[in-house]
């Protein structure tokens, strides 16, 4: 690494390789056991794919990834990012129809996809004309050769020998679109690199040779600097879960130290701990996390959504740090990160690497992370910074003297009544929260009145043998209003045989939302 504030992948990976050396890196599961790969290993393979890449073209590409996490994954990703081209990663559970829209939008080159993909591959190659490549990174064999044939020592060694311009776009990430059409968020090296150049408030989290079991997908941009470039730079063994399904054997397997997850997968997890309390009555509540997490389990970091501070204090029983942070694709991720000595519904503190304001009750943040703009998209990108270059975050919340930041709401869920107040929905469904009788609530305005419509905790129900649901939602609504100001009243309520539906990453799909 050479004296700039923010290095390029390519000298992230070499400084890890000198440093640790032979030190295992990457820890995952194939035909049914435990491999390794080093940080050498890994280096010299993602040097190989790059070379590979490049074999195939040196004119600048964009490579769609869609596959689940795997070490061929880490190391096409990796190739991609040192050799000046663009990352693009979408969920592998992403239809064909939607690949091909997208895949066209974004002018990609290259797709590389994993085995259960393959079906839906051969119709994106008939419907994309303009994709040159498609390549099963399943094939361990296949990736086995390239890794050979194009090590440091062939005929290609000087394809990798390739500075990437630090400002360009290296990876594109797409929106959720849930308001609207989804857009590619483009980001540079400086952006990705740069996000986990932050000091960290909690300086136990990340110690070396400390393993972080990765669980969430990494076409998210949370996992994707988080559990790969920043656990890279810390020094850390990164256990690849790959799918969800694999998450509670994995976390036995390698008992993992620090997992980052979202607020499902803790409240999930929480659940597994209770029912091995309740099996086992006289058990210490430690010892009972300890058989779902393993012995070594120190921290689990939340991002994504809302997190319950009645779920942090649950898990402090346990002696597991759960804490929240908060940030966007468009700021390069981190806005705010982990700290326990902030409030605990708090997201944490602002980073050293960005700075926040609060602007007519929206977070708005300056940091030279922040994207490159909307691939194709003038107008919406110019539409998301003000006047004076501030990012806006279309979150509502409030920030401390010390740097603690608060969310309330999100702007465009805002509910403006006619008397000209303003309503943040998410600040009276969180009140639901605690509630067990309650699974998923969605507030919004009906005829210039609060309603609230509810997915009842049905196993709950029927455990408990309650008869008469409304009646016990209607009380509990009643004790609500009892202290709420005169626009958050809810007026009437709705039960709904449903759960509502949710955007890839968990989000509630609100009404009007352009889907």
């Amino acid at each position: 690494m050479n004296e700039r504030t923010t290095p390029t992948v390519r000298e992230l990976i070499d400084r890890a390789a000198n440093i640790y050396e032979d030190k295992t890196f990457l820890k995952f599961v194939r035909d049914g056991k435990v491999e390794e790969r080093s940080y050498r290993t890994t280096q010299q393979n993602a040097l190989a794919v790059c070379r590979w890449i490049r074999s195939l073209s040196t004119e600048r590409m964009h490579v769609a990834l869609i596959s689940n996490t795997s070490y061929e994954y880490i190391t096409c990703l990796t190739g991609i990012l040192i050799s000046g081209n663009v990352a693009i990663p979408f969920s592998p559970d992403i239809s064909a129809g939607e690949a091909i829209k997208l895949l066209e939008r974004a002018d990609v080159d290259l797709l590389l996809f994993e085995n259960e993909f393959a079906q839906k591959a051969v119709q994106i190659k008939e419907g994309c004309p303009g994709l040159k490549y498609a390549v099963n990174i399943g094939d361990e064999s296949y990736f086995n050769q390239i890794y050979k044939t194009y090590d440091a020592e062939s005929e290609f060694a000087p394809l990798s020998d390739y500075a990437v311009d630090p400002a360009a776009c290296a990876s594109m990430i797409f929106t959720s679109g849930t308001t609207g059409v989804r857009k590619g968020v483009m980001l540079s090296t400086e952006a990705l690199v740069g996000n986990i150049m932050y000091h960290d408030y909690s300086t136990d989290i990340f110690n070396e040779t400390d393993t972080a079991l990765s669980v969430l997908p990494m076409y998210h941009i949370y996992c994707f600097t988080g559990d790969y470039l920043k656990n890279l730079k810390d020094g850390l063994q990164v256990a690849l879960n790959g799918s969800l399904r694999n998450i509670v054997q994995n976390l036995t397997l390698f008992e993992p130290r620090v997992m980052r997850v979202v607020p499902m997968i803790a409240q999930t997890l929480l659940r597994r701990v209770k029912a091995v309390l309740a099996r086992n009555p006289d058990m210490e509540p430690r010892d009972a996390a300890r058989k779902v997490f393993g012995r070594n389990m120190k921290w689990l970091i939340s991002g994504g959504a809302y997190l319950d501070p009645a779920l942090i204090d649950e898990y402090d029983k346990f002696g597991i740090y759960l804490r929240q942070g908060y940030g966007m694709t468009e700021a390069g991720c981190r806005i705010s990160v982990p700290d326990e000595t902030a409030a605990k519904d708090s997201v944490g503190r602002v980073i050293d690497v960005c700075r926040a304001r609060i602007r007519g009750g929206e977070i708005q943040v300056l940091t030279p992370t922040k994207m490159l703009g909307y691939y194709k998209m003038p107008e919406e990108s110019k539409a998301m910074f003000t006047e004076d270059g501030w990012l806006k975050t279309g979150d509502i919340g409030f920030l401390t003297v010390d740097n603690q930041l608060f969310i309330t709401g999100r702007v465009k869920n805002l509910i403006i009544l006619s008397n000209g107040e303003n309503v943040s929905p998410e600040a009276i469904e969180k009140k639901f929260d605690r509630s067990p009788i309650i699974d998923e609530v969605m507030v919004y305005a009906e005829n210039d009145h609060i309603v609230a419509e509810i997915y009842p905790n049905f196993d709950y129900i029927e455990g408990n043998k309650i008869d008469d649901v409304n009646a016990v939602i209607e009380s509990m609504i009643d004790t609500m209003n009892l202290t709420a100001k005169p626009s958050h009243v809810i007026a009437s309520f709705k039960l709904r045989a449903k759960p509502f539906e949710r955007t890839a990453t968990g989000k509630l799909k609100r009404p009007g939302a352009r889907l």
